[in-house]
This record gives structure tokens, sequence and C-alpha cells, in this order.
């Protein structure tokens, strides 16, 4: 009887060759704009205390109430893989009193969060992203400064129609009379709104504004904003944050129903939509979280960052899969045993020279292996048999062109050297 075979768990995605040198180009690309800002990578756990995010993202949110991985370990104790990456990069930032040497920390990391929501297509339950966070100043520059680097980075891996979308959501001073106005706003209007919002009008009426059900959308269209309430402090930023972007021709538009879908959030709130799969999408979003720290149990410390989902970033990227792969510089067809235990010294010396080699070691004709070769797509074809040993040169054919040479394979270094030359790397590729 057949064993039946195992799936992976279900809206969990394997990352397969051919998906992967995209991924790797984008964090590639990320590591060097953000090495160009000066912001550095900080690598945090994927299991944390549960109270964390109850306190860092909100009790009444549907991450916390709905969506988190939560267990009891054998200590008793509650514990929740990272559904968001902002409050553990906070928890490490207060544990290991990085204020204390750096008076702003601009802290980057990369990889997986989970949350339990409904697979579709697009969205799973272990998700990828990328985070920058700036924390220790609250000075607007800094906000305009993540936004630069933001769409910078968007733009150098191919993304075009980027369009910045800003607010300012206020600050803890701001929000009372906002949220009772809105409230007032809502009352008799219950009827309209989905299960979740009808809960919301009661524990947290701001997060109306985030919800994507239309019947919601089209009741909140017409409702307060938080503009008409912020005060001068909070103006005095925001109009600051949109003079230092126009500073640097960042276009931008006012936004002034944008909520951010996590409650720490204060004063600036961005998205940059682009419309590279022909249709609005959201690749990434962020504000100011100036109370985290603290409510974190830190000092009075203010923030602000963004995240990046990386599943969709990657499937706006512009070409496809092919045109990330990193294929051989050289193929080595070998007919017969002596040829192959030569071809096998020669691919692994070029390869640990830094040269990209493959080899055939199923033992198939030389017309099986050309087609190998252009399967993989190599520069190039170096053709060694029991001829070419003797006579220690063997033919180079250039695979996209279909010119052959002779090479000389008198020794390991000379060939290595013939490499360099032919593909101009150097010591250090």
């Amino acid at each position: 009887m057949d064993m039946e075979k195992i799936t992976a768990v279900r809206g969990f995605k394997d990352i397969l060759p051919g998906e992967t040198e995209k991924w790797r180009f984008v964090e590639n690309k990320a590591r060097e704009i953000f090495a160009n800002f000066g912001i550095h990578e900080i690598k945090i756990p994927i299991l944390e205390k549960t109270e964390l995010f109850a306190r860092g993202i909100g009790e009444t949110t549907d991450i916390v109430e709905k969506e988190m991985y939560t267990f009891r370990d054998r200590g008793n104790e509650y514990l929740t893989l990272r559904p968001e990456a902002t409050a553990s990069v906070i928890r490490a930032y207060i544990e290991h009193n990085m204020h204390l040497t750096e008076p702003l920390s601009r802290l980057f990391t990369i990889g997986p969060m989970f949350r339990r929501e409904r697979p579709q297509k697009g969205r799973f339950r272990q998700f990828n992203q990328i985070n920058v966070e700036f924390i220790g100043e609250n000075d607007p520059r800094i906000d305009a400064e993540l936004m630069i680097m933001l769409v910078t980075f968007l733009s150098s891996v191919g993304l075009t129609d980027l369009r910045l979308e800003i607010n300012s959501l206020g600050c803890p001073d701001c929000r009372p009379s906002f949220r009772e106005t809105v409230t007032d706003f809502l009352r008799g209007k219950e009827g309209g709104l989905c299960p979740d919002c009808q809960r919301r009008l009661d524990t947290n009426p701001l997060r109306i504004f985030d919800c994507k059900v239309d019947t919601c959308q089209n009741i909140i269209v017409s409702a307060p904003v938080i503009l008409d309430f912020i005060g001068d402090t909070c103006k005095e930023h925001f109009e600051r944050v949109k003079r230092y972007l126009t500073m640097f021709d960042i276009s931008f538009s006012v936004n002034a129903r944008m909520v951010r879908g996590l409650d720490y959030y204060t004063q600036t709130a961005f998205e940059v939509i682009t419309e590279s799969l022909g249709a609005q999408n959201a690749v990434a979003g962020g504000g100011r979280y100036d109370g985290l720290v603290r409510d974190l149990g830190g000092e009075d410390i203010p923030g602000v960052g963004f995240a990046i989902g990386f599943e969709r970033l990657v499937s706006m990227i512009p070409g496809d899969n092919d045109a990330f792969a990193e294929n051989p510089h050289v193929f080595i067809a070998a007919l017969g045993e002596e040829a192959k235990d030569f071809a096998f010294q020669l691919a692994n010396n070029l390869r640990m020279a830094g040269i990209r080699a493959d080899m055939d070691f199923t033992g198939k004709g030389l017309k099986s292996q050309m087609k190998r070769a252009d399967k993989v797509n190599s520069l190039y074809t170096l053709i060694i048999g029991e001829n070419e040993l003797a006579e220690k040169t063997a033919p180079l054919r250039n695979m996209h062109t279909g010119e052959q040479q002779p090479l000389p394979i008198e020794s390991m270094d000379s060939l290595i050297q013939e490499f360099r030359n032919l593909l101009t790397i150097t010591d250090n590729p």
C-alpha cells in the first residue's frame, strides 16, 4: 500500500528555484539601497510572547482578535508566531538598550510573518515582509527621508507609476474629539456596516475607515476626516513633511481618509500605490508610532517605519523569472570516464574561483549534453573527450552565437585565467 504524500499546510507556500532568483534580486537591491541610507539589518525571532502583540498592535484589532497563531507552551506561557515585525523590532530595541548607543537607530528586517487569514490568491498564512524602522527622532525630516528611501527602492526594482499617498492621524490629544464625532456620525447607520465594523463601533471606530467591505466604504466616504481635528503641533509636523517631500520632487497626494490597520500609528501615515499590474495596488504602507516604545516598556522615544509585502512586490516586478536567473558561465560536456574526472575537477575549481560552472553526470551523449547546456542557458560550453585530453585543446562554443574556438586545457590555473579573461571576472566577483 502506497503511503499518502504529505503536502504543505494550507496557506503556506514553497518558493521554488525559478522564483527564488527574483526574490534574491529584491533582497539584494533592498540591502544595497538601505545601506546607502545608513540602515542596518536586525534579525528578530519568529516566536514572541503573546503579550508583545496584544500591547503593541492593540487588543481590538483583527490581527490580535482573530488572526494570530497563539499557543501555550510547556512552561504554561502563551507564545505567538509574529504577525508583523515592528513590535518585535521595538522589543529588541528596548531589551538591548539601543537608545544608549544611537540617538537614531535605522533598522531593517526581512522575513516571514504569520496570520491565520482565509487563504486566497496573493494572500498566505505565512507571508514575507520587508520592514524598515527609524527609532529615536520626531523630526519631520525623518518621515520624509523614510518615504524618499522607499520610493527610491521601489523604483530600483523596476516599479513604475508609483503614487505616494499621505495623511496625518494626529496624536492622542487629537483623537478623542474625532473619535466622538465619528461615533456620532455612524450611530443609526449600524445596519449598513459589516459585522466586524458593527463591533468596532464600540471598541475602535477609527478602524472602520480601514475596512474594505463596499457597504462600509459607502458609509464612511462621507464621514468626518481626522485632518479637520488635528492640533497646531500635528498640523505643523504634517506641513513640514510635505515641504521636505516637495524638496526632492517626490510627488504625493493627501488621502484624508487613510488610516493604518494597527493601533500604534500617530501623525504621519502613508501608502505607496502602483498600477504596475494594470490595477491600483498598495505595495507598501507605514507611518509614525511615537508612543509604541513607551507602551512596550521603554523610554518615551518616537519612531516611524513601513512594511512591504514581499509576495506582492515580487508579483509586480516586470520581467519573467528567467530574467533573474543566474545561469552558468560555462557548461562542461564530457565524454568518457577520464574526461568526466577532468570535467569534475575543472568545474569545482572554476566555482571556487567565482565562475559559475555546470556539468552532466548522467553519462548521456554529446547531443543530449548540448541540449542540457542550452536548457540551463549557459554562456559557453566546453567539449572534452579523449582526443581533447590527449591534444590538450578543447573546443569552446559560444551558446548565443554558435561560434566555436579552441581553448588550451594544459592546466587548471591557465583555464581559470582564460575564463576570467573571457568573462572579465575579477578575483572578487
